[in-house]
């Protein structure tokens, strides 16, 4: 007859088991509806520039909700962006040309900061660094969604961008 220490270490190996496999689930189901299963938390290293990020939707200026997604990151003004980031966002809006042939590829957020979507979602653009004599470290991301995302250390931090703000 099995001792009742036996019976607790079996029902403690019960319950870690329906808790791993609860886990798998909730995971599995994620990747199945585009998310891959995490959500992108706030990083620490993605400051916000004199804003805040909201847990309200954007607004368009007649106050209707903006279809653009709210990320969780925190957020940057557009006109705070320095004037070549501004630059690069109006050859986004124009369609281009850019000035890297890497522009307008797909960004695949190996990193994972930016909300999961699928393959081909993100596109990323060169943002002009002085002096530098290569691309730089400062990108525009954009969504298909209309969210676009500022990074001035090559991917390593994330803020989205208020447009016309």
């Amino acid at each position: 007859m099995p001792t009742k220490k036996a019976d607790r270490q079996a029902l403690m190996l019960l319950g870690v088991l329906v808790c791993a496999l609860l886990v798998w689930w909730a995971i599995s189901r994620g990747a199945e509806s585009g998310n891959g299963g995490s959500v992108a938390a706030p990083s620490s290293t993605s400051a916000t520039s004199g804003t805040s990020s909201s847990s309200s939707a954007p607004t368009t200026s007649d106050n209707a909700p903006a279809t653009t997604p709210v990320s969780g990151l925190g957020t940057i003004a557009e006109s705070r962006l320095p004037r070549e980031a501004r630059h690069t966002l109006d050859l986004i809006r124009a369609g281009g040309p850019y000035p890297y042939d890497a522009d307008d590829g797909v960004f695949r957020n190996r990193e994972r900061i930016l909300p999961q979507q699928k393959q081909g979602y993100y596109r990323e653009y060169t943002v002009e660094t002085p002096g530098s004599d290569d691309r730089g470290a400062r990108r525009i991301i954009g969504g298909k969604g209309g969210d676009r995302y500022y990074t001035d250390d090559h991917y390593d931090s994330f803020r989205q961008i208020l447009e016309g703000e």
